[in-house]
Protein backbone atom coordinates (compact mmCIF):
# COMPACT_ATOMS: atom_id res chain seq x y z
CA UNK A 1 0.00 0.00 0.00
CA UNK A 2 1.35 3.37 -1.11
CA UNK A 3 0.19 6.72 0.73
CA UNK A 4 -0.16 9.95 -1.23
CA UNK A 5 -0.87 12.72 0.42
CA UNK A 6 -3.86 14.87 -1.38
CA UNK A 7 -1.72 18.22 -1.14
CA UNK A 8 0.38 16.66 -3.71
CA UNK A 9 -3.06 16.13 -6.25
CA UNK A 10 -3.79 19.87 -5.42
CA UNK A 11 -0.30 21.40 -6.37
CA UNK A 12 -0.27 19.15 -9.30
CA UNK A 13 -4.31 20.05 -10.88
CA UNK A 14 -3.12 23.68 -9.71
CA UNK A 15 -0.15 23.69 -12.49
CA UNK A 16 -2.32 21.61 -14.67
CA UNK A 17 -5.09 24.44 -15.03
CA UNK A 18 -2.06 26.74 -16.25
CA UNK A 19 -0.58 24.47 -18.58
CA UNK A 20 -3.75 23.05 -20.19
CA UNK A 21 -4.56 27.03 -20.89
CA UNK A 22 -1.50 28.34 -22.13
CA UNK A 23 -0.12 25.61 -24.20
CA UNK A 24 -2.08 23.25 -26.88
CA UNK A 25 -0.81 20.05 -27.12
CA UNK A 26 1.19 18.29 -30.43
CA UNK A 27 -1.38 16.31 -31.79
CA UNK A 28 -3.79 19.11 -31.84
CA UNK A 29 -1.26 21.22 -33.57
CA UNK A 30 -0.34 18.76 -35.85
CA UNK A 31 -3.75 17.98 -37.11
CA UNK A 32 -4.20 22.03 -37.77
CA UNK A 33 -1.03 21.94 -39.52
CA UNK A 34 -1.79 19.53 -41.74
CA UNK A 35 -5.34 20.90 -42.67
CA UNK A 36 -3.95 24.02 -43.28
CA UNK A 37 -1.29 22.83 -45.79
CA UNK A 38 -4.35 20.91 -47.45
CA UNK A 39 -6.87 23.73 -47.17
CA UNK A 40 -7.84 25.03 -51.22
CA UNK A 41 -10.28 28.18 -49.52
CA UNK A 42 -8.06 31.10 -49.36
CA UNK A 43 -10.35 32.27 -46.61
CA UNK A 44 -9.86 29.18 -44.53
CA UNK A 45 -6.05 29.17 -45.01
CA UNK A 46 -5.92 32.61 -43.70
CA UNK A 47 -8.08 31.74 -40.70
CA UNK A 48 -6.07 28.61 -39.71
CA UNK A 49 -2.68 31.09 -39.85
CA UNK A 50 -4.43 32.89 -37.52
CA UNK A 51 -5.19 29.78 -35.29
CA UNK A 52 -1.78 28.74 -35.47
CA UNK A 53 -0.56 32.56 -34.85
CA UNK A 54 -2.55 32.71 -31.31
CA UNK A 55 -1.30 29.28 -29.93
CA UNK A 56 2.24 30.67 -30.47
CA UNK A 57 1.63 34.11 -28.94
CA UNK A 58 0.08 32.51 -26.04
CA UNK A 59 3.02 29.66 -25.51
CA UNK A 60 5.44 32.39 -26.00
CA UNK A 61 3.82 35.03 -23.77
CA UNK A 62 2.00 32.71 -20.84
CA UNK A 63 -1.29 33.61 -22.05
CA UNK A 64 -4.47 31.99 -22.11
CA UNK A 65 -5.14 30.20 -25.64
CA UNK A 66 -9.03 31.71 -25.32
CA UNK A 67 -10.63 33.86 -23.14
CA UNK A 68 -12.95 31.12 -21.86
CA UNK A 69 -10.64 29.36 -19.76
CA UNK A 70 -13.76 26.89 -19.56
CA UNK A 71 -15.19 24.28 -16.53
CA UNK A 72 -12.23 22.30 -15.41
CA UNK A 73 -12.80 18.62 -16.45
CA UNK A 74 -10.80 16.67 -13.75
CA UNK A 75 -10.38 13.10 -14.69
CA UNK A 76 -8.66 10.86 -11.96
CA UNK A 77 -7.30 7.35 -12.10
CA UNK A 78 -6.59 5.82 -8.67
CA UNK A 79 -5.02 3.08 -8.17
CA UNK A 80 -6.14 0.48 -5.72
CA UNK A 81 -2.76 0.20 -3.88
CA UNK A 82 -3.20 3.69 -3.29
CA UNK A 83 -3.69 5.23 -0.01
CA UNK A 84 -5.07 8.79 0.08
CA UNK A 85 -4.01 10.95 3.42
CA UNK A 86 -4.16 14.16 4.28
CA UNK A 87 -7.79 15.16 3.55
CA UNK A 88 -10.28 14.78 1.32
CA UNK A 89 -9.85 14.31 -2.17
CA UNK A 90 -12.66 16.27 -3.74
CA UNK A 91 -11.72 19.09 -1.25
CA UNK A 92 -8.07 18.82 -2.73
CA UNK A 93 -9.38 18.47 -5.88
CA UNK A 94 -11.03 22.45 -5.97
CA UNK A 95 -8.15 23.89 -4.29
CA UNK A 96 -6.15 22.87 -6.75
CA UNK A 97 -8.40 24.45 -9.65
CA UNK A 98 -9.22 27.57 -7.43
CA UNK A 99 -5.41 27.95 -6.91
CA UNK A 100 -4.69 26.95 -10.48
CA UNK A 101 -7.60 29.96 -12.01
CA UNK A 102 -6.25 32.41 -9.50
CA UNK A 103 -2.29 32.00 -10.02
CA UNK A 104 -2.70 31.58 -13.73
CA UNK A 105 -4.94 34.52 -14.00
CA UNK A 106 -7.63 32.24 -15.57
CA UNK A 107 -11.51 33.55 -16.28
CA UNK A 108 -13.54 32.23 -13.59
CA UNK A 109 -16.79 30.93 -15.24
CA UNK A 110 -18.44 29.12 -13.13
CA UNK A 111 -22.00 29.90 -11.51
CA UNK A 112 -23.23 27.67 -8.02
CA UNK A 113 -27.14 27.32 -9.23
CA UNK A 114 -28.10 26.80 -12.98
CA UNK A 115 -30.82 29.23 -12.31
CA UNK A 116 -29.80 31.75 -10.00
CA UNK A 117 -26.70 32.37 -12.05
CA UNK A 118 -24.05 33.58 -8.85
CA UNK A 119 -20.51 33.51 -9.93
CA UNK A 120 -18.48 31.32 -7.45
CA UNK A 121 -15.45 33.97 -8.53
CA UNK A 122 -12.94 30.87 -8.32
CA UNK A 123 -13.70 28.80 -11.17
CA UNK A 124 -15.03 26.20 -8.63
CA UNK A 125 -16.45 23.32 -7.89
CA UNK A 126 -14.69 21.19 -10.76
CA UNK A 127 -16.02 18.48 -12.95
CA UNK A 128 -14.77 15.42 -11.29
CA UNK A 129 -14.44 11.78 -12.65
CA UNK A 130 -12.68 9.48 -10.81
CA UNK A 131 -12.16 5.53 -11.07
CA UNK A 132 -10.31 2.64 -9.31
CA UNK A 133 -7.93 1.00 -11.74
CA UNK A 134 -4.68 -0.99 -10.75
CA UNK A 135 -1.68 -0.01 -9.28
CA UNK A 136 -0.16 2.17 -7.08
CA UNK A 137 -0.48 5.58 -8.49
CA UNK A 138 -2.62 8.03 -9.37
CA UNK A 139 -3.20 9.45 -12.92
CA UNK A 140 -4.53 13.01 -13.44
CA UNK A 141 -6.36 14.82 -16.71
CA UNK A 142 -7.19 18.16 -16.59
CA UNK A 143 -9.48 19.75 -19.26
CA UNK A 144 -10.60 23.09 -19.75
CA UNK A 145 -13.76 22.69 -21.00
CA UNK A 146 -15.30 26.22 -23.13
CA UNK A 147 -18.78 25.79 -23.57
CA UNK A 148 -19.31 27.50 -26.82
CA UNK A 149 -18.36 23.72 -27.73
CA UNK A 150 -20.10 21.90 -25.02
CA UNK A 151 -23.39 23.82 -26.04
CA UNK A 152 -23.30 21.87 -29.11
CA UNK A 153 -23.03 18.63 -27.63
CA UNK A 154 -26.38 15.85 -27.95
CA UNK A 155 -27.57 13.08 -27.21
CA UNK A 156 -30.00 10.67 -27.81
CA UNK A 157 -31.44 7.37 -27.41
CA UNK A 158 -31.89 5.81 -30.66
CA UNK A 159 -33.89 2.39 -31.38
CA UNK A 160 -31.28 -0.35 -32.35
CA UNK A 161 -32.82 -1.21 -35.81
CA UNK A 162 -30.69 2.40 -36.84
CA UNK A 163 -27.93 0.80 -36.78
CA UNK A 164 -24.43 1.75 -38.00
CA UNK A 165 -25.78 4.37 -40.25
CA UNK A 166 -28.31 5.92 -37.82
CA UNK A 167 -25.19 6.60 -35.84
CA UNK A 168 -23.51 8.05 -38.45
CA UNK A 169 -26.28 10.49 -39.19
CA UNK A 170 -26.92 11.95 -35.87
CA UNK A 171 -23.01 12.48 -35.37
CA UNK A 172 -22.53 14.46 -38.78
CA UNK A 173 -26.30 16.02 -37.94
CA UNK A 174 -25.09 17.42 -34.89
CA UNK A 175 -21.88 18.74 -36.77
CA UNK A 176 -24.31 20.84 -39.34
CA UNK A 177 -26.52 21.88 -36.77
CA UNK A 178 -23.37 23.41 -34.74
CA UNK A 179 -22.28 25.28 -37.42
CA UNK A 180 -19.85 28.31 -36.78
CA UNK A 181 -20.86 28.30 -32.66
CA UNK A 182 -18.43 25.82 -31.35
CA UNK A 183 -15.40 27.42 -33.24
CA UNK A 184 -14.24 25.22 -36.07
CA UNK A 185 -12.43 23.55 -36.53
CA UNK A 186 -13.69 21.09 -34.17
CA UNK A 187 -12.30 17.56 -32.36
CA UNK A 188 -15.83 15.70 -32.19
CA UNK A 189 -16.00 12.78 -29.14
CA UNK A 190 -18.51 10.15 -29.91
CA UNK A 191 -19.75 7.76 -26.83
CA UNK A 192 -22.12 4.63 -28.64
CA UNK A 193 -23.98 2.32 -25.56
CA UNK A 194 -23.88 1.50 -22.61
CA UNK A 195 -26.65 3.96 -20.84
CA UNK A 196 -28.16 7.36 -21.61
CA UNK A 197 -25.53 8.81 -18.78
CA UNK A 198 -22.42 6.10 -19.66
CA UNK A 199 -22.45 7.47 -23.25
CA UNK A 200 -22.11 11.15 -22.58
CA UNK A 201 -19.30 10.39 -20.20
CA UNK A 202 -17.90 8.38 -22.97
CA UNK A 203 -17.95 11.08 -25.28
CA UNK A 204 -16.43 13.61 -23.28
CA UNK A 205 -13.53 10.94 -22.65
CA UNK A 206 -13.11 10.57 -26.21
CA UNK A 207 -12.21 14.12 -26.57
CA UNK A 208 -9.05 13.39 -24.53
CA UNK A 209 -7.71 10.77 -27.05
CA UNK A 210 -4.49 12.04 -28.90
CA UNK A 211 -5.87 13.42 -32.36
CA UNK A 212 -3.71 12.03 -34.33
CA UNK A 213 -3.82 8.46 -32.79
CA UNK A 214 -6.27 5.92 -34.95
CA UNK A 215 -8.41 3.89 -33.08
CA UNK A 216 -7.31 0.25 -32.39
CA UNK A 217 -10.30 -1.47 -33.77
CA UNK A 218 -10.59 -1.58 -37.15
CA UNK A 219 -13.80 -1.00 -37.33
CA UNK A 220 -14.21 1.95 -36.00
CA UNK A 221 -11.48 3.56 -37.06
CA UNK A 222 -12.86 3.52 -40.40
CA UNK A 223 -16.17 5.13 -38.90
CA UNK A 224 -14.03 7.85 -37.55
CA UNK A 225 -12.22 8.10 -40.88
CA UNK A 226 -15.60 7.92 -42.95
CA UNK A 227 -17.47 10.49 -40.22
CA UNK A 228 -14.04 13.27 -40.44
CA UNK A 229 -14.79 13.44 -44.42
CA UNK A 230 -18.16 13.55 -44.58
CA UNK A 231 -18.30 16.24 -41.57
CA UNK A 232 -15.30 18.29 -44.04
CA UNK A 233 -17.60 17.94 -46.56
CA UNK A 234 -20.20 20.14 -45.03
CA UNK A 235 -18.30 23.13 -45.69
CA UNK A 236 -18.80 25.00 -42.56
CA UNK A 237 -14.83 25.50 -42.13
CA UNK A 238 -12.66 27.44 -39.89
CA UNK A 239 -14.80 29.64 -37.57
CA UNK A 240 -17.62 29.02 -40.33
CA UNK A 241 -16.17 30.84 -42.81
CA UNK A 242 -16.11 27.98 -45.37
CA UNK A 243 -13.86 25.59 -46.77
CA UNK A 244 -12.78 21.39 -46.00
CA UNK A 245 -11.59 22.12 -42.70
CA UNK A 246 -14.64 21.67 -40.52
CA UNK A 247 -13.34 18.64 -37.93
CA UNK A 248 -9.26 18.07 -36.63
CA UNK A 249 -10.60 14.82 -36.09
CA UNK A 250 -13.34 12.32 -34.58
CA UNK A 251 -12.41 10.01 -31.46
CA UNK A 252 -15.40 6.82 -31.08
CA UNK A 253 -15.79 4.90 -27.42
CA UNK A 254 -18.19 2.04 -27.10
CA UNK A 255 -19.42 0.07 -24.17
CA UNK A 256 -21.87 -3.46 -23.86
CA UNK A 257 -25.04 -2.24 -23.83
CA UNK A 258 -28.68 -3.21 -23.61
CA UNK A 259 -30.93 -5.45 -26.32
CA UNK A 260 -33.20 -2.65 -26.32
CA UNK A 261 -31.20 0.45 -26.77
CA UNK A 262 -28.51 2.73 -28.47
CA UNK A 263 -27.33 5.31 -26.97
CA UNK A 264 -25.41 8.10 -28.91
CA UNK A 265 -23.37 11.09 -27.16
CA UNK A 266 -21.88 13.63 -29.37
CA UNK A 267 -19.26 15.88 -27.40
CA UNK A 268 -17.90 18.84 -29.43
CA UNK A 269 -14.46 20.74 -28.63
CA UNK A 270 -13.53 23.85 -30.52
CA UNK A 271 -10.18 23.69 -31.66
CA UNK A 272 -8.43 24.85 -28.77
CA UNK A 273 -9.10 20.75 -27.35
CA UNK A 274 -7.17 21.41 -24.26
CA UNK A 275 -6.05 18.18 -21.79
CA UNK A 276 -3.17 17.70 -20.20
CA UNK A 277 -2.25 14.34 -17.78
CA UNK A 278 0.33 13.79 -14.77
CA UNK A 279 0.66 10.51 -12.99
CA UNK A 280 2.13 10.97 -9.18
Amino acid sequence: MREINVKLIENKIAELCIKANYHLGEDVRGCIKNMAAEENWPVARNVLAGIEENICIAEEGEFPLCQDTGMACVFLEIGQDVHLTGGLLEDAVNEGVRRGYEEGFLRKSIVSDPLRRVNTGDNTPAYIHSEIVSGDKVKITVAPKGFGSENMSRIKMLPPSAGEEGVKDFVVETVEAAGANPCPPIVVGVGIGGTFDKAALMAKKALLVPADVVNPDEYYADMEKELLDRINELGIGPQGFGGRTTALAVNIITAPTHIAGLPVAVNINCHVSRHIEAVI
